[in-house]
């Protein structure tokens, strides 16, 4: 009988890839034009605007397209849009179009296609997962039809970087009235590829979109994106062969995929911060002495080692570096002694016990959170661990109706800021009007002064006062300590020899412009 393993692996070549390939021709056109994508977990959706992990939306990139984008430095590019002006108080944009672009439909990209994208996900009764992120338009006006104006709520000076974030794309107006809330299952964009099939526990197909304004693109007919849950067949997808890309490479997997002679091991500086939140309502982490102790508690170089294999670094502050307007402040050291002592100030003396409980279930985040669970028992904390799945987070910490009874206590988790920009990388988990269920701030943590910090830096456009705005926030959050400051992780990805110009973003996203096979 065969192994689990050898199963999975013959999945690859389902019928309806056979059928693709007799399509494009024979057995060898196919494996010449189709890149194999080997992902780490399934799609929630097609649609970028309901969707809240990064995976989803960067496959969508297949099909979809936004005004603006980030290059592989996440520095700002203009994608369907050719320019901008802002107005000085930084609430309303006018923004000109590409001409000449169509959707896979046939539709033409102007100025009522962007009204329509916008208009629908600032809709409260569509409830878009991504309806926070752009709730601050007003409304949209189309001037011409190659410009339109943006005009929003309060002043919103990073409102460009929300413009760049993955999930703002633009959708077929045709599309979103045939389809209506079923465009999940039938994009229609303006991107490389359009749409073939989904086969939501199995693959995702695209094909080559003949039509596209980027002349000479894309390079390859067609992509196959699978997601391959298991870490070890993942990794065994790309030694055979059969895969021609794999994110994410399984930590403990690198060094063989490594030194193979069919693979190029690729590590990447990121903007993805893994932290644990403490609950400052509650008991003993409404003390900063508690909350420093345990900075200087947890040895971060040992656990890049231990559960990162060398693959991220310790947190060097608040807002990793490579996001906009980051400031250096750390990292924190190591050093158990003055734990100890801060415990015994904060009168902890014998230390105390809590709970740690893991936003992930992964092999990756357990491994974490035994090693904090030893660091933190050599001074005296007793954590209990948890790993939750995704229901049980949903519940437990998503879903708090109340600070006063939040059941959440010490809480491994991370983000990335995909607008590229210091207020989405610090609002939504450190403001105060940012606390469950609205969004992540699961440390509970208030600062009068870092929320008006975060307010004033998005009324002005001017760089050097907004950059002493985000600096004075990240030096009194890193103070404040409402988190264990861990690490920043490295993007580790596999990509075949045969193919080019596809690469992992340092938010955890794909770029595939350019990409070729050999």
């Amino acid at each position: 009988m065969p192994s689990s393993r050898s199963l999975t692996l013959r999945r690859v070549f389902t019928a309806s890839a056979v059928a693709s390939m007799i399509a494009c021709g024979s057995m060898t056109a196919y494996a010449q034009s189709t890149a194999v994508m080997a992902v780490a977990s399934t799609f929630t959706t097609l649609d970028p605007y309901d969707a809240n992990d990064t995976l989803s939306q960067a496959v969508s990139k297949s099909f979809y397209q936004g005004l603006f984008g980030f290059d592989k430095d996440m520095r700002i590019q203009n994608v369907l849009a050719t320019s901008y002006e802002a107005s000085p108080d930084a609430k309303v944009y006018t923004i000109h179009l590409r001409q000449g672009v169509k959707f896979h439909d046939g539709t033409d990209f102007n100025g009522d296609a962007v009204k329509a994208s916008f208009d629908r996900v600032i809709d409260p009764a569509n409830k878009l997962k991504r309806y926070n992120l752009f709730n601050k338009i007003e409304k949209t006006e189309v001037l011409d039809p190659y410009t339109v104006r943006v005009t929003l709520k309060i002043p919103f000076s990073a409102f460009i970087n929300v413009l760049a974030h993955p999930s703002a794309v633009m959708i077929s107006p045709a599309a979103l009235q045939k389809y209506g809330k079923e465009i999940a299952f039938h994009p229609v964009g303006t991107g490389p590829f359009e749409f073939v099939e989904w086969k939501q526990t199995d693959d995702l197909k695209v094909k080559k979109f003949a039509g596209y304004w980027k002349k000479g693109y894309p390079k390859i007919d067609m992509i196959d994106w699978k997601p391959v849950v298991d870490n070890n067949t993942r990794a065994a997808l790309m030694q055979t062969g059969e895969a021609d890309f794999a994110f994410q490479v399984p930590f403990e997997q690198a060094a063989t995929l490594k030194s193979s002679p069919k693979v190029d091991l690729i590590a990447a500086p990121s903007i993805i911060q893994r932290y644990i939140s403490m609950n400052m309502g509650q008991k003993p982490f409404d003390n900063p002495k508690v909350r420093e102790a345990l900075n200087y508690a947890i040895n971060k170089e040992a656990l890049v080692k231990v559960a990162f294999a060398g693959y991220a670094m310790p947190s060097e502050g608040v807002v990793p570096q490579g996001v906009d307007y980051a400031t250096k402040l750390g990292p924190w050291k190591y050093d158990p002694a003055k734990a100890r002592q801060l415990l015994k100030e904060a009168g902890y003396p014998n230390g105390f016990e809590t709970t740690l409980w893991s936003g992930y279930n992964h092999t990756t985040a357990q491994k974490i959170i035994q090693f904090v669970q030893q660091q933190l028992g050599q001074v005296g904390v007793k954590a209990s661990v948890e790993a939750l799945e995704a229901g049980q987070r949903v519940q437990r910490v998503d879903s708090a109706p109340d600070p006063a009874t939040a059941p959440v206590r010490m809480y491994y988790i991370g983000w990335s800021s995909s607008t590229g920009e210091a207020d989405w990388a610090i609002s939504p988990l450190l403001a105060s009007s940012s606390m469950p269920p609205k969004l992540s701030n699961t440390a509970y943590y208030k600062n009068e002064n870092v929320d008006a910090d975060l307010q004033k830096a998005l009324a002005t456009t001017d760089r050097n006062e907004k950059a002493a705005l985000y600096a004075d926030a990240q030096k009194r959050i890193w103070a404040d300590a409402p988190w264990i400051f861990l690490v920043t992780e490295k993007v580790v990805y596999a990509r075949s020899k045969r193919l080019s110009g596809a690469y992992v973003m340092p938010d955890g996203s794909f770029n595939f412009d350019e990409i070729a096979i050999k």
